[in-house]
């Protein structure tokens, strides 16, 4: 039995969670020095959707943050989320872009690299795991947990093992549905366990109510860190309560050692936050409350709300059920994979598309092409041949790293945005995010400040009546809305208004998709 260490999410994850990521740096200045006080094993404060929330919606060089909070919080370590080869962007992205990110992550105050894979691919982290061990950082490699008929215990200790031989320091196991139950969460830990020696953590959300049981039964397993969430921000899709789990393990052989009283301050600094972002709308007292239906059809939650959005955008409400059951198969069909951003969004879609369109498969969107391809790397169980034939005609899948087919990058970026940067960083930001990027980059340049994008949009008058599949432009209108609804509605809580449907020509849904979210 060991002292518990608790990562403290407020940062990050937590208003990530809960408020699609928008809290500003300004907010986070006048408790950093407070918070790294406390003797938290790391404060996790970078990485995952912050990095395109800086940009895209708080005009801010997510550079800037990341020195600003080192400079304040520099007794605890800086933990950040990436990506493996998607690095903080969304596709994957040329080895010597991966190598001179994580330098520069590094170099800027980054401690621990938490570096995950959305289908669990070894070959998708490697080259992170690398870096980070090469600038001196720590590397925390993961295992994405989900549930299915081949994710079994012997395969996440297969991948635990894996990582370790890689050359990990340390293991997260990363619930990112909330769909680990607290008595499986012993029976996956204490397999592990016997089979690493390196530190082992775990990262779960409160989603369907069982978050805190988790973590205790975790702990009786030999988990070494888990991850929390001071009280104002923590619960419902986000992290147990930090000052909760604190109180409960006080005096036990898994005492933290954090005093309560002191994070009692932390939490009534964020406590008035949290008010002004119920305010503003952009906290949902929705997101707080425990949503079982993720436990039932064991599938996240955010998914479900996508879900429920693309139907009511598609006038097909009753198909729900229909879509639900469909969501397995589709699963099954592309061998699998844990349903985390991207995949929840491909499966859920051409879920969806297969139920609208009266037929499977009729209609497939270039991701999940993709990701039957190889292209998003290896799924976890062997897709048939039936299904590669259907999707891909007489494409042929990739069996290799898909990285190893992307040439490298960084000079022809640097030469394509030279008359921006002005620091070595901004090549990678457009490296991630290239039309934000240069936005931010214009606006930085000529001292504006752009207008902030509303929090919701104002629904419209009257719903989209369901487009019928015997006309051919009604059955890409339907494509068009399911996945624009697929690539926005992350963002759960928020209403989106369709207000005029127009021809585009030759156009891929997910393409259409893309511009609209990133005009």
């Amino acid at each position: 039995m060991t002292k518990i260490k608790i990562t403290e999410t407020v940062l990050r994850d937590a208003h990530q969670s809960l408020i699609a990521t928008r809290m500003k740096l300004e907010h986070m200045l006048p408790i950093l020095e407070q918070l790294d006080n406390i003797g938290y094993h790391s404060l996790e404060a970078w990485g995952g959707a912050t990095f395109d929330s800086c940009l895209r919606f708080l005009n801010e060089d997510p550079w800037v943050r990341l020195r600003t909070i080192k400079s304040k919080a520099k007794k605890t370590k800086l933990q950040m989320l990436l990506r493996g080869q998607n690095l903080l962007g969304y596709k994957h992205y040329a080895d010597d872009v991966v190598e001179y990110f994580v330098q520069k992550a590094v170099g800027n105050g980054m401690d621990i690299i938490r570096i995950f894979d959305a289908l669990n691919d070894p070959r998708n982290v490697e080259k992170s795991i690398q870096a980070c061990k090469k600038e001196g950082g720590h590397a925390q490699a993961t295992v994405c947990f989900t549930t299915s008929p081949v994710h079994t215990l012997e395969l996440f200790v297969k991948d635990a093992k894996m990582l370790e031989s890689m050359g990990a320091d340390s293991i997260c196991i990363k619930d990112m549905a909330g769909l680990l139950l607290p008595y499986t969460a012993f029976d996956l830990i204490s397999a592990i366990r016997k089979n690493v020696k390196i530190p082992l953590a775990l990262h779960t959300h409160y989603t369907s109510g069982v978050a805190s049981m988790t973590l205790l039964k975790a702990i009786e397993a030999g988990i070494d860190i888990v991850d929390c969430a001071i009280s104002p921000l923590s619960m419902g899709t986000s992290q147990p309560p930090t000052e909760s789990m604190v109180a409960a393990l006080k005096n036990t052989p898994y005492d933290t050692g954090l005093d309560l009283n002191a994070l009692s301050g932390i939490a009534e600094y964020f406590r008035p936050l949290r008010e002004e972002y119920i305010e503003s709308g952009l906290l949902d007292q929705k997101m707080l409350g425990v949503d079982v239906n993720a436990l039932i059809y064991q599938v996240p939650g955010g998914m479900l709300s996508n879900l429920i959005s693309q139907l009511k955008q598609s006038n097909a409400s009753d198909k729900y059920e229909e879509v639900l059951n469909e969501v397995p198969r589709v699963r099954e069909d592309f061998g699998y994979p844990p349903l985390v951003t991207p995949t929840s969004q491909i499966v859920g879609t051409q879920a969806v598309l297969n139920v609208l369109m009266g037929e499977r498969y009729k209609m497939v969107p270039k991701e999940s092409k993709a990701l039957v391809k190889g292209e998003y790397g290896k799924t976890p169980m062997i897709i048939s041949d039936e299904i590669i034939k259907k999707i891909l005609g007489d494409e042929k899948p990739i069996t290799c790293r898909p990285a190893d087919l992307i040439e490298p990058e960084m000079e022809s970026i640097r030469e394509k945005i030279k008359e921006y940067i002005v620091q070595d960083e901004d090549i990678l930001t457009s490296a991630l995010l290239p039309q934000v990027a240069e936005a931010f980059f214009k606006h930085r340049e000529n001292g504006t400040t752009p207008e902030p994008e509303p929090v919701k949009a104002k629904p419209a008058a009257a719903p989209v009546s369901a487009p019928t599949t015997s006309d051919q432009t009604s059955v890409e209108v339907v494509a068009a809305i399911t996945a624009t609804i697929a690539a926005l509605g992350e963002e759960e809580g928020t209403e989106y208004a369709i207000r005029s449907i127009r021809h585009t020509g030759v156009m891929s849904a997910w393409t259409l998709a893309g511009r609209i979210r990133y005009s």
